[in-house]
């Protein structure tokens, strides 16, 4: 990532000073901001900062990056987190009753909803949501961010599009990895002793077969997670939240390598912490896993 927020075109020292500053303004201003050392020392010295917790300033700014990241996650967490929830709320019942009802019309229309999912470029659907709920019927709107704690009701109103977007896409790909799931488990030889002993098909599905098709689940569930609050960086732009996301965005549009390198890294952290919630989980999905 500092390799290529460095080789992208453009130059911070413009973007600050104007396109045509004094060659004498910009070569100051260069040395003042590190940017006339060799991109090796660069590195070096933003490396050993971060290893203090300390991930540099704004070159735009001259703020801390590590306060620019903080006064934006917020953001980016309440509407990952929605999007992650509505994701599992959706999918999941729908990939099992995919399973339950194969080669039945619940089972193509789940699919035919998985497939659309998937292939519809989420600016695409974010648009026609904001056309639809904010221009035409004139019942949410369409961009801006409220803190939850500052106004609870204006939040949920202002986050619903955003949720709606984010989970739809994750929702369809829980849905298909569900269906597959679920109906590979049920041809396993314990649930066809569990059926032979009388139990009921929700007991079946629910204490035998669940647990182990979670399992593939948990991991899709996981790596979403880490990208949703990584930054939806379509969802944040489209809708105007202020995210990391979209900070990310107009640092790279700034040449402002600190913020991008930092929030790079956050995402990083981020993905690493969902991966390790995954594997704890599968220890109590799998006892095996713990013992083996």
């Amino acid at each position: 990532m500092f390799l290529f927020a460095h080789a992208a075109p453009g130059d911070p020292v413009l973007n600050i000073l104007g396109p045509h500053p004094s060659q004498q303004a910009a070569d100051s201003l260069r040395q003042q901001l590190g940017l006339d050392k060799p991109l090796p020392q660069q590195y070096v010295s933003w490396a050993g900062k971060v290893v203090k917790r300390d991930l540099g300033e704004s070159l735009a700014t001259r703020e801390p990056v590590t306060k620019i990241l903080k006064t934006r996650v917020a953001a980016t967490a309440q509407i990952a987190l929605g999007s992650w929830f509505i994701s599992i709320l959706i999918g999941l019942p729908a990939g099992i009753i995919a399973a339950l009802a194969r080669n039945r019309w619940p089972d193509y229309v789940s699919s035919i909803v998985a497939v659309s999912g998937v292939a519809m470029p989420s600016f695409w659907f974010a648009i026609m949501l904001i056309i639809l709920f904010g221009v035409t019927w004139r019942i949410l709107p369409t961009s801006g961010y409220v803190s939850f704690t500052s106004d609870p009701w204006e939040s949920i109103r202002l986050s619903i599009l955003p949720w709606i977007v984010g989970g739809f896409a994750g929702s369809a790909v829980l849905m298909r990895q569900m269906r597959s799931a679920l109906l590979e488990v049920m041809n396993q030889d314990y649930v066809r002793t569990a059926r032979a002993k009388g139990l009921t098909q929700r007991v079946v599905i629910l204490r035998h077969a669940m647990k182990n098709a979670l399992i593939p689940i948990v991991t899709i569930a996981g790596m979403t997670l880490g990208y949703l609050l990584g930054g939806e960086v379509i969802i944040e732009w489209v809708f105007g939240i202020p995210g990391v996301g979209r900070a990310m965005v107009e640092a790279v549009f700034k040449k402002d390598f600190p913020v991008v390198q930092g929030a790079a890294l956050m995402i990083g952290v981020v993905v690493v912490l969902a991966n390790l919630i995954v594997d704890i989980a599968y220890g109590w999905l799998d006892p095996r896993i713990r013992f083996g």
